[in-house]
């Protein structure tokens, strides 16, 4: 059975930055398929290092600054976030290099599901367009791991 990881990054004291971390502790209300682990991190990456040691394929939801409309859902691809002049998380996270701490001989399948943020503010409450693109994203979530549990 392959291992799926979901990993919610963001800092939940900036408002909209923290649009990873409340969508993990939601879909930790939901039941989800065998071998789906959800992590709540914020900006604590390294400490999802055992996980990510064995899963099969990482999810990784964030704030991701595009320049587009506030709210807006992305899927993007690991190549897709890895070069300076691509869509970047706010906080810089680099998962290559906490990839490549592991030791593993192959890399997982790694997808980016991010919102676009309206503003990084000191507060714990999204900003009104993203807290409604949440159930979207969330849908979004539940189909890529319904993807990698098809597998």
């Amino acid at each position: 059975m392959k291992k799926t990881l979901v990993l919610g990054i963001g800092n939940l004291l900036l408002r909209d930055e923290g649009v990873g971390v409340h969508a993990a502790q939601a879909l930790m209300q939901l039941e989800l398929p065998e071998g789906v682990k959800v992590l709540d991190i914020g900006t604590a990456i390294l400490d999802a290092l055992p996980e990510l040691e064995d899963a099969d394929r990482v999810i990784v939801v964030d704030a991701i600054k595009a320049d587009g409309t506030p709210g807006s859902v992305y899927r993007l691809s690991f190549d897709e976030c890895a070069g300076k002049e691509t869509i970047a998380s706010m906080h810089g996270f680099d998962l290559a290099r906490v990839l490549a701490l592991t030791g593993r001989k192959s890399l997982p399948e790694v997808v980016v599901l991010g919102v676009e943020p309206l503003e990084i503010t000191w507060s714990l409450d999204l900003s009104p367009p993203v807290q409604e693109a949440l159930p979207f994203l969330l849908e979004e979530l539940r189909k890529e791991i319904a993807g990698s549990s098809a597998e």
